[in-house]
């Protein structure tokens, strides 16, 4: 049998890489949406598409994709955990999970990964792709300053919750 206190501290460690991951995560879609995507939109349409094209593959990466999901996995196990356990700090736990969950790792699969596949599809010097440039710059740009304030508020709630035992 594990002992009390070494439970506790396992718990302590994923809420803290838990809320460092979101506000890691959050800082990168603040600087994306406070200047990456400005200095973007001041290029001409194919130099923007082909920078976001380029920006779009290397983001799969080993180190930015752990963080990420590693992040969202540690917001599941601490939901699950959480509900088994009566303690004062659960909500913040519930709250800053559920936030970094839907509002960062739902809106970038269902709204931010479906615009980077279509702009992936047009070439960067076409008429096509001008016209999507134009929209993409709005609407990625909105939903990525949703992913950034729900990464923002979820790495708050959850450093409220490193509070409790």
């Amino acid at each position: 049998m594990i002992p009390q206190h070494l439970i506790v501290q396992q718990y302590f460690a994923l809420k803290l890489l838990s809320a460092l991951g979101c506000g890691l995560i959050a800082g990168v879609f603040f600087a994306f949406s406070t200047f990456v995507m400005n200095a973007l939109s001041r290029l001409p349409p194919a130099q923007g598409i082909a920078a976001m094209q380029s920006i779009n593959i290397t983001v799969i990466n080993p180190l930015f994709m752990t963080v990420f999901l590693g992040t969202a996995a540690a917001c599941i196990f601490l939901i699950f955990s959480s509900l088994k356990w009566h303690q004062p700090g659960i909500p913040y736990l519930l709250i800053g999970s559920l936030l970094y969950l839907v509002g960062t790792v739902g809106v970038t699969i269902a709204l931010n990964v479906p615009l980077n596949d279509a702009l992936a599809k047009v070439e960067p010097g076409s008429a096509e792709g001008a016209k999507l440039w134009a929209s993409y710059l709005v609407n990625w740009t909105f939903w990525n300053h949703v992913r950034a304030l729900a990464a923002f508020v979820a790495a708050a709630f959850l450093t409220i919750a490193l509070r409790y035992p």
